[in-house]
Parts: C-alpha cells; sequence; structure tokens
C-alpha cells in the first residue's frame, strides 16, 4: 500500500513538474531565443521581445482560430506566419523559417531555388523588436504569427 500511495505520489509530482516544461516551451523568451540564434549566427545584434507587437499578433492570431488561414495581416509591421500539425512550438516555428536560409544568396541578394524571406526577415539587421503569438486552431492545427519592427526585406537592401 505505501508503494502505492508512494508511486501515485511521484506521478502527481511529475505531473506538476512537465506541465510547465510544456508552456515554456512557448513562452515569450523562446520566440527572442530562437530569433536570437539565428541572427547570431550571422553577426546580427539581438532582438528584444515587445509586447505591443505581441499584442497586435495575438489579436491578429485569434481572427484565424476559425480558418487557420495562411493570409498575412498586411499591418505595419514585419511579419512571418507559419501553421503545423502538433505542436508547432515557438522554436518549431522560428527555425522553419531559419530553414529558408539555405535559399538565401547573400552575395547576389536573393532567393536561389525556392523562397527564402521568412529567413531574411528573421536576420534581418535593423530589426530590433519582435513580439509573436499562438493559437490552436478550430482544425487542430497551430497557426504562428511574429511581427517584427522595424520591418525588414526592403528590395535592394542587404539583411546583413
Amino acid at each position: 500500500m505505501a508503494l502505492l500511495a508512494n508511486l501515485l505520489s511521484f506521478i502527481a509530482l511529475m505531473g506538476l513538474v512537465l506541465v510547465p516544461i510544456t508552456l515554456a516551451q512557448n513562452s515569450h523568451q523562446d520566440f527572442v531565443n530562437a530569433h536570437n540564434a539565428a541572427r547570431s549566427r550571422v553577426g546580427v545584434g539581438p532582438v528584444s521581445w515587445n509586447y505591443t507587437l505581441a499584442a497586435y499578433a495575438q489579436t491578429y492570431a485569434n481572427k484565424k482560430i476559425g480558418t487557420c488561414e495562411m493570409q498575412h495581416s498586411y499591418g505595419p509591421y514585419g511579419e512571418n506566419l507559419a501553421e503545423g500539425y502538433g505542436e508547432m512550438t515557438a522554436v518549431e516555428a522560428v527555425n522553419f523559417w531559419v530553414s529558408e536560409k539555405k535559399y538565401y544568396d547573400h552575395r547576389l541578394n536573393r532567393c536561389v531555388g525556392d523562397e527564402c524571406g521568412h529567413y531574411t526577415q528573421v536576420v534581418w539587421r535593423n530589426t530590433k523588436h519582435v513580439g509573436c503569438a499562438r493559437v490552436k486552431c478550430r482544425n487542430n492545427w497551430i497557426f504562428v504569427i511574429c511581427n517584427y519592427d522595424p520591418p525588414g526585406n526592403y528590395a535592394g537592401q542587404l539583411p546583413y
């Protein structure tokens, strides 16, 4: 009986420990750290979290819960969108955008072979602030949006 009580206590304790870990995988610091890891690899300074950008992102993400439609807000900020089935954590979303690096030719300052604009926004040298949001849509997909200020991806300018 004591063994069973100890086992149940252990399971309950693990539940308390694991819940914050799961939630922490989508904290604003997770978004910031993932962006800054990519930025540091190309010698660009860090971004910091901005609550105004995050509120803008959350408001827009909330509008996408019904459809999870990948459509930009066309607002005043730079913007990256991602969606995925399962969890699509903060880090996974940023890494998805950063995976476009292989298509960016810095010497030519253009995408070669596929899209790379999400990557160049992540590492845009003049961008100082980021704010992101993540929602679960009715179709069980996850919709992720990050907004950037100042925005990037200006024609003719190098991101770094």
